[in-house]
């Protein structure tokens, strides 16, 4: 095998793990961030695993983050919390370096 051919499939490993890792620590932002809604919806408990679940599961339904905003913002206008798409988009940003942070001690 070529040095060359040997660079590529590192920078393809490389690739993959860092694809992955990003994978993980977007699902943990989710999930922080279901978790901090569930708590201004009045949710605790299993009632809270499972909204933050459902939070989640809400990131595959478009490309990015926006249907993850959505899904909250609709949330808590069902519920009357007055918290903004703004709000929920800088909590997000807030908890993407906590979910790293758990997710490299996982």
């Amino acid at each position: 095998m070529s040095s060359f051919d040997q660079r590529e499939k590192d920078f393809e490993r490389k690739f993959q793990h860092d694809e992955e890792l990003r994978f993980k620590v977007t699902n943990r932002r989710n999930k922080l961030l279901g978790l901090w809604a569930s708590e201004h919806l009045g949710k605790s408990g299993d009632a809270a695993e499972e909204y933050a679940i459902e939070v989640v599961k809400s990131d595959f339904e478009k490309a990015g983050h926006e249907d993850v905003v959505e899904k909250v913002l609709a949330d808590f206008e069902a519920a009357n919390v007055k918290i903004g798409a703004d709000e929920i988009r800088a909590k997000m940003q807030h908890l993407i370096d906590e979910a790293k942070r758990q997710v490299m001690t996982d």
